[in-house]
């Protein structure tokens, strides 16, 4: 679990975050949105400390992450697991060197036991005839695959996704999201998911946090995100003339 304590967050003169609290449970898909310039960014990459914030805390199971020193914060991220917009993935390494990357860099394991893993984490997300292909070789999904893959050598505790679809067709981030769902819940992660993809959020938003102006103006899960009657939120939700479909009459 993360629990985020009064989080204030400024570049220069102008206050991006105010006053943020939010908690993001273990096993659960939290969801981060907003449109952009609204701060939903900057929230994520405070979480894992690339931006450090003004006031408030960070705790990752009651670990204050905020107030830690770089050794400390050092020990937290490789319980961190990062799933980057583009994938992110190295263009000259095969998706086996990619994955193993991680392990090499911030592991103890013997070659044998790296290999090992990471042939563990290509299989379970689908990817057993991709170990020696080099990421131009194989399609957007698949390199989305690879790079939850590299994600999760580690182990991690914490997953951050920052717009998991990105790039993809619907029906191949349909297949993204399910994944992101099943290692999530069969490994007890707390995956943390800026996205801005309304599938993603009406399938998968186990917990919705609604960032406006770099205030947290609305909680919620799936159940409940339609029925809104928070203004701020409703023209969100209902910005395209499909979404306006599903609007609920009142």
């Amino acid at each position: 679990m993360i629990e985020v304590k009064h989080l204030c967050k400024s570049f220069d003169d102008k206050q991006v975050l105010f006053d943020i609290n939010a908690v993001f449970e273990k096993g659960k898909q939290n969801l981060i949105i907003g449109q952009s310039g609204s701060g939903k960014t900057v929230l994520l990459k405070c979480l894992v400390g690339l931006f450090q914030p003004e006031e408030g805390q960070v705790l990752f199971n009651d670990r204050d992450f905020t107030a830690m020193n770089e050794k400390q914060k050092k020990n937290v991220r490789k319980e961190i697991g990062m799933l980057f917009q583009g994938g992110a993935l190295f263009d000259s390494m095969s998706v086996m060197q990619n994955v193993m990357f991680p392990l090499q860099m911030f592991s103890d394991m013997s070659k044998a036991e790296q290999i090992t893993r990471a042939n563990f984490c290509i299989d379970r997300v689908g990817l057993e005839d991709a170990h020696s292909k080099l990421p131009a070789e194989i399609s957007g999904g698949m390199q989305k695959r690879a790079a939850i893959a590299r994600a999760i050598a580690l182990n991690p505790k914490y997953l951050f996704c920052d717009e998991p679809n990105s790039g993809l067709d619907p029906k191949t981030g349909v297949v993204i999201d399910k994944l992101i769902e099943e290692i999530t819940q069969e490994f007890q992660i707390t995956t943390i998911i800026n996205t801005h993809d309304m599938n993603s959020v009406l399938e998968h938003g186990d917990y919705i946090n609604y960032i406006y102006k770099g205030k947290l103006w609305w909680k919620g899960d799936k159940t409940n995100f339609l029925a809104t009657d928070n203004p701020e939120l409703q023209d969100f939700i209902y910005s395209t003339e499909i979404l306006k479909r599903l609007k609920p009459s009142r």
